[in-house]
């Protein structure tokens, strides 16, 4: 009996160290490291006489066989982009959505890798905080570099997007210049992340950095409905709404994709900048105050307003209630027959 109990117990003992025993990074990294790139860009600017050309430099992940998930701001202006992967192979590439408060873009790809290595995005609420997560990417241009850290703490800064708000996964992983763009992986090898930002007063890294949790990556760019996609805002609470002369609370909009549905129906953006309380608005925009006759006023808000607009059938209209030049007007959205993308896009026939 006591040799069963001694058995069972040193069973249990090494069941319990076998399952707490530490991520191998080396086999992580050997695994996922093939589905990283680097987005190299080219820029052209023409001020009168002269002619400037800026060279750029990031890292994205595959997500489709011709797709790259990037950071917004690393392909932001670029006449000319091209993907290196970790085979050498180079393939030109062009923009599909790039949505700069989320720092997230999707590129597609001229043509598929011949053998593609395919990340797999993983539910980004899944991972706790402090987590091992690791970065594969290209800081100062030295290529399938690996960082190792944790996850730190989450923020949500008010920010939206496809009709959901906008999260930030904070990290102590180093994040160099190069790494924009770039996965951040679970010990499972599946992104977490989109590499955004760092916190610095060195001008290095400092420790504290951001990524975009692929959740909200995944929301603006792959699955928003057409409805609330199209348009990036702030959520201002009433304190700051009266700041700025507005009613009531609502979600002030930043920026319009004029060929999409709320584009369409004339939804305005902001177009100038200010800063309040550290934080960076456009000013000038309409103030969302309901959707299909809902409140817009909390995150909260837009989950109903998500709920029932994924009632809505193709050939229906929806009202959009703003706020414009001292006025509550209704804007009409159309849900076109032809149908509409993940980007709030008209699709043609």
């Amino acid at each position: 009996m006591r040799q069963f109990i001694a058995l069972l117990l040193f069973l249990t003992l090494s069941s319990t160290a076998h399952s707490r025993q530490p991520a191998d990074f080396a086999e992580l990294y050997e695994a996922h490291s093939d589905s990283v790139v680097t987005v190299n860009t080219v820029s052209v600017t023409i001020q009168g006489q002269s002619r400037r050309t800026q060279k750029g430099l990031g890292s994205g992940v595959l997500i489709k066989s011709d797709q790259i998930m990037t950071a917004a701001h690393v392909v932001d202006g670029a006449q000319v982009i091209e993907v290196q992967f970790n085979d050498g192979e180079l393939i030109k590439a062009s923009v599909v959505s790039s949505l700069k408060d989320s720092d997230v873009a999707l590129l597609q790809l001229e043509r598929p890798h011949p053998s593609p290595r395919i990340a797999t995005l993983a539910d980004s609420e899944q991972t706790r905080i402090g987590s091992q997560v690791f970065i594969i990417g290209s800081p100062f241009g030295i290529s399938q570099t690996l960082s190792v850290g944790h996850l730190s703490g989450r923020m949500n800064r008010g920010l939206m997007a496809g009709g959901a708000p906008i999260e930030f996964l904070q990290t102590d992983t180093a994040i160099n210049t190069g790494n924009s763009g770039g996965p951040m992986f679970n010990t499972r090898g599946e992104v977490i992340g989109i590499v955004s930002f760092i916190l610095s007063k060195s001008g290095g890294f400092d420790g504290i950095g951001f990524a975009t949790a692929i959740n909200s990556a995944k929301e603006a760019l792959l699955t928003s409905s057409g409805v609330l996609a199209g348009f990036e805002g702030i959520m201002l609470t009433d304190d700051l709404a009266r700041i700025l002369n507005f009613p009531k609370a609502g979600l002030l909009v930043q920026r319009v994709n004029a060929d999409s549905v709320v584009g369409k129906a004339g939804l305005m953006p902001g177009i100038v900048p200010a800063e309040i309380a550290g934080s960076p608005f456009l000013l000038g925009g309409d103030l969302i105050l309901e959707i299909n006759g809902l409140v817009c006023a909390t995150p909260h808000d837009f989950e109903l307003v998500r709920s029932s607009t994924l009632e809505l059938h193709s050939d229906e209209s929806y009202g959009i209630k703003v706020f414009r030049q001292g006025e509550t007007i209704e804007l009409l959205a159309g849900m076109p027959l032809t149908g509409i993308n993940a980007f709030g896009v008209t699709l043609t026939k």
